[in-house]
């Protein structure tokens, strides 16, 4: 498995070698051995799973207390992975990276604590999967602004419009007014 820090070092897209033929395909999305030599968890508390149409934009969430790191992938379909580093102390606070994680190109991205995670599916359908290294705590659940200027991410939205949005996440709270980490 490839293990590569994004321009965010802490967060990781990991990208697992996979064997196909006019079968289909297998690969390895978890080794202990190889995590840990990358320096990441090795323990995960919950598994999620969600499926999304065209267009629907999930997030940017994160928990204030028992922050989750998070292992994401596409099973099928495509999406745009975002991670904002919400870490005031950070050198990279309010700096994001992306990536796009699909059924075909296999990849993963760690989203370690500290930061918040969103993607807009790019696909008719995608499947995401993620495990967290905490369990949700909803008291402590938070949303911040998808469409923040001060982060500035460039979404790919052409042929999209409008991106579909849960309420909490249309009215999320835009970074200079959001709860972070210190």
């Amino acid at each position: 498995m490839k293990v590569e820090p994004l321009a965010i070092p802490e967060v990781k897209l990991l990208t697992p070698r996979a064997f196909g033929d006019e079968r289909g395909f297998f690969l390895e999305s978890f080794n202990a051995r190889v995590f840990a030599d990358a320096g990441l968890p090795t323990e995960w508390t919950q598994d999620n799973h969600s499926r999304s149409v065209r267009g629907v934009l999930r997030g940017l969430h994160y928990q204030l207390v028992e922050p989750q790191g998070k292992l994401v992938r596409v099973t099928r379909g495509a999406v745009f992975d975002v991670a904002v580093d919400i870490r005031r102390a950070s050198p990279t606070f309010g700096q994001w990276v992306g990536a796009e994680l699909s059924d075909r190109n296999f990849a993963m991205l760690y989203v370690p604590p500290g930061f918040a995670h969103g993607f807009v599916v790019l696909s008719e359908v995608a499947d995401f999967c993620y495990k967290c290294t905490t369990m949700w705590n909803q008291p402590s659940d938070r949303s911040l602004r998808w469409n923040d200027p001060q982060i500035g991410i460039a979404w790919p939205l052409d042929g999209i419009g409008e991106p579909q949005l849960a309420a909490k996440d249309a009215g999320a709270p835009f970074l200079a007014e959001a709860e972070t980490f210190e």
